[in-house]
């Protein structure tokens, strides 16, 4: 068992997940092929990474570009070992009458930002570069800003995400897994709309589905709305504490093939909160009073990724297996890597932690 590492001077750095909404996107989610040198290539990226994303960045720094890399649970076994995240699995599928949450292939998440459409599209080519014939790319959306932030449907998407220490609390893993403290779960699916169906309800009907009017942007009511509606369904409480998660979601679409969608990417401290609220959504709450908008809206991929820390992601070696070492609360620090390669942790060297 891998002990958490004592703070000391040099800080743990996050990936940068909790950023301002940007005005482009890219979604990358790939499988690696199975030999070992596809495993030593996907390994090698992890500690470069951040060097692509400067090489691009400098060219616009106020473009504000990042990626987040993800890791699916079966990639995670394949080129970390055994010593893994608590609550990393598959995605979970769900089916509920003709109500479907798919559950699809995804080894490694490339989650792109920036102001500039030019800019994600430079990094994701020099990501796919490097990887090579070592993967498959099997999901791959472009998403944009849709004037003030609305999805495709016509509704703000993203009103109810918090900020700053709720942020943090939301969507960064703490002391219940101390190892792996600093990092966060993603679930990510692709959503399709029949937007001719969603276009002749009346305004009135499409905002009781969501929950929210549709112009203003103001939450419905208790008395106004449904048990049915989006956001209704999608509030987790325990303990009388409700539970964030983070959304980045952003719409996509080719007009001229007639595809119209929203790709949902929420992060979250435990998947447990997203997949509560895809049960509530999917099976209902109570079973039957499933959510109105999965009637014009189809799930086509689903997937879960843990995002580890950038000092994670920087310690990463193709000639030994890596390991999770961040400390329990995330604005600590982490103990420097030693001569020999290693993190300085005793059961990564071969010695007793």
């Amino acid at each position: 068992m891998i002990s958490p590492p004592e703070a000391n001077s040099v800080d743990t750095v996050l990936q940068k997940i909790s950023t301002p909404m940007t005005r482009a996107a890219i979604f990358l989610v790939v499988t690696i092929n199975p030999r070992e040198a596809d495993a030593i290539a996907a390994k090698s990226l992890c500690a470069d990474l951040s060097a692509l994303v400067r090489s691009v960045g400098f060219r616009d720094p106020d473009a504000g570009l990042t990626c987040v890399m993800g890791f699916g649970s079966a990639a995670w076994d394949r080129l970390f070992g055994p010593e893994r995240p608590a609550e990393l699995h598959p995605f979970r599928e769900i089916v509920a009458d003709t109500r479907h949450a798919v559950a699809t292939a995804g080894d490694l998440l490339f989650h792109i930002r920036a102001d500039r459409m030019d800019m994600c599209f430079e990094l994701e080519t020099l990501i796919l570069d490097r990887l090579g014939a070592s993967i498959a790319v099997a999901e791959e959306v472009q998403g944009f800003q849709y004037f003030d932030n609305r999805d495709l449907l016509g509704f703000v998407d993203g009103t109810e995400n918090p900020a700053d220490r709720e942020a943090t609390d939301a969507i960064l893993v703490g002391g219940e897994d101390a190892v792996f403290a600093g990092g966060s779960y993603v679930i990510t699916q692709k959503y399709l709309h029949d937007l001719k169906g969603w276009n002749t309800l009346p305004t009135e009907v499409q905002e009781k589905i969501i929950g929210r009017t549709k112009l203003a942007n103001v939450e419905l009511d208790d008395a106004t709305k449904p048990t049915y509606a989006h956001n209704a369904l999608t509030v987790i409480v325990e303990n009388g504490e409700e539970q964030k998660i983070l959304r980045e979601n952003r719409p996509f679409g080719t007009p001229g093939q007639g595809e119209f969608g929203t790709y949902f990417i929420g992060y979250c401290r435990t998947p447990r909160t997203i997949e509560q609220m895809l049960e509530n959504m999917f099976i209902g709450r109570p079973p039957g009073n499933y959510d109105r908008l999965l009637d014009f809206s189809t799930a086509v991929t689903g997937t879960l990724f843990f995002v580890p820390t950038a000092t994670f992601l920087d310690n990463v070696t193709v000639d030994a297996p890596a390991a999770a070492a961040t400390p329990a609360d995330p604005s600590a620090q982490l103990v420097s890597p030693v001569a020999d390669g290693s993190l300085g942790i005793g059961s990564l060297k071969g010695n007793p932690a």
